[in-house]
């Protein structure tokens, strides 16, 4: 009886050894990999001007302040709807506004003041300079935050592009130092990726109308002393860290 449970042991122990080879065998070996990381450069032309518009009312009362305000921002709104432009309201604002006086030495209320602000945009840089002509020197209207932009329908497809050239050049990579070991990168396992890129500029308004209409895109760093104006596209940068499987 002693000898069978010695020999029943030794059989379960062997095949406790034998299923734990198998597994072992049976376990999947992770796969080699490498990760790389890749770039992409490219640029896109700016495809619309925009400039916000601010109408600021002062009055005693509160009332006629935002009346004022209301009215100018309708005759506003009234002329853009017959140009082909986009615009919205940025901003709408009506506080109490004072100011310290010296001679009473306290802060004196000098009325409500409202603000309203729309901002507008256009693909044809010489319907904004129509736009700037139209209100230049109207009383209570400003012009302000001038820029040209790339605009998303137009970034998008280039962005595409950039994102697989940046992939394309990640594998490039990952090729030529698996190569020292005489392989090669396979699949992707795995990306990640970062988009840079400044699209936006803002030259001066008053600048900006001394110029000629010709002239349909700029850059902050490309106005001259004198407010001219050179071309200059939209740089997108696009960097992605990817992981490939090597083979």
């Amino acid at each position: 009886m002693k000898k069978s449970l010695i020999w029943a042991g030794s059989v379960i122990g062997a095949g406790a050894v034998m299923a734990l080879l198998f597994g072992w065998l049976d376990k999947p070996v992770p796969p080699r990999v490498i990760s790389v990381d890749g770039q992409c450069l490219t640029s896109v032309a700016k495809d619309r001007t925009a400039i916000t518009l601010r109408v600021t009312t002062l009055d005693k009362s509160a009332a006629t302040s935002m009346k004022k305000a209301t009215a100018k921002i309708a005759e506003i709104t009234d002329y853009l709807k017959k140009q082909d432009v986009q615009m919205q309201t940025t901003e709408f604002n009506s506080y109490e506004k004072s100011e310290w006086n010296r001679e009473l030495e306290k802060s004196v209320v000098l009325g409500t003041e409202t603000t309203i602000a729309i901002e507008v945009s256009a693909d044809n840089i010489e319907t904004i300079e129509k736009i700037l002509t139209q209100f230049a020197g109207q009383e209570d209207v400003y012009s302000e935050n001038l820029r040209m932009y790339t605009s998303a329908e137009a970034m998008k497809p280039v962005l595409e592009d950039c994102l697989s050239t940046a992939v394309e050049n990640a594998r490039e990579r990952a090729n030529a130092l698996a190569a020292g070991d005489g392989r090669e990168a396979g699949k992707m396992l795995s990306v990640s990726y970062n988009v840079g890129g400044a699209s936006s500029i803002q030259p001066r308004a008053s600048n900006f109308l001394a110029t000629s209409a010709k002239m349909a895109v700029a850059d902050t760093e490309a106005f001259s002393a004198a407010g001219s104006i050179v071309s200059k596209d939209t740089e997108v940068s696009v960097s992605v860290s990817a992981t490939f499987e090597i083979k």
